[in-house]
């Protein structure tokens, strides 16, 4: 195992445990705030490491997913930053890192169903479609808050929780069913547990999706005690 690739699944387990704790503890607490720095530094490391690995294989659609993360999680910390979002450069950087997703998306797909094999490094056309797909709901978002020169309240809280859930979503892929599957014993890796997480996150993504946009848990003008703080799930 290269030193890169051991820093790439190392990054990831940590932010994977982070991300769990996050999920749990109480929000805005100071244990919420100490676990989501943890987890938004290694998030960076393992993505940037991720990039690296997938251009010297060469795997197009792992630095899509890569660049996307990175996107992902710093576009949630901006969210959690403050309580209101004003606009400044970083959101049209965003903005044009996620566009450059999704064309890479679109652009690799279509070479996988051009190709004889019907693949792209192994992969075929979907995947490549799907993240694309995503960056371009994820630009959807972008676009609104520039449109609306900044963002506040539930929705900010909102746009904070998805990016940084789904983020924590990439990195449980990553360890528990992409390169770092290979950590685990084959007797472990064939009991489909390693499966599991993935949808759990997304349950629990979900869920508090419902909870901050659809009842009065979180108002933005008195509790303080449901504020997320910044780099946190």
């Amino acid at each position: 195992m290269s030193p890169i690739m051991f820093l790439h699944i190392t990054m990831g387990a940590i932010a994977v445990l982070a991300g769990a704790a996050a999920l749990f503890v109480r929000k805005g607490s100071r244990a919420h705030r100490g676990v989501g720095n943890i987890f938004f530094i290694t998030m960076m490391i393992m993505a940037a490491a991720g990039i690296y690995l997938a251009v010297i294989l060469p795997m197009a659609i792992s630095v899509l997913v890569g660049i996307f993360t990175i996107y992902l999680v710093v576009t949630s910390w901006m969210a959690a930053r403050r309580h209101d979002e004003t606009l400044h450069l970083l959101h049209y950087v965003a903005l044009a890192m996620t566009f450059a997703v999704a064309a890479g998306g679109l652009w690799f797909g279509l070479e996988a169903q051009k190709s004889p094999d019907g693949l792209k490094d192994g992969l075929p056309a979907f995947p490549h479609y799907f993240f694309g797909g995503l960056a371009l709901l994820a630009a959807s978002g972008d676009v609104a808050v520039i449109a609306r020169r900044g963002i506040s309240g539930k929705q900010r809280i909102a746009r904070h929780l998805w990016r940084m859930c789904f983020a924590y979503f990439i990195a449980a892929g990553s360890l528990f069913t992409g390169p770092g599957a290979t950590a685990f014993p084959e007797a472990v890796r064939d009991t489909g547990l390693l499966s599991a997480p993935e949808p759990i996150i997304l349950a629990i993504m979900l869920f508090w999706l419902v909870r901050v946009l659809a009842t009065r848990w979180y108002d933005g003008k008195s509790s303080a005690a449901a504020e997320v703080p910044a780099s946190s799930p």
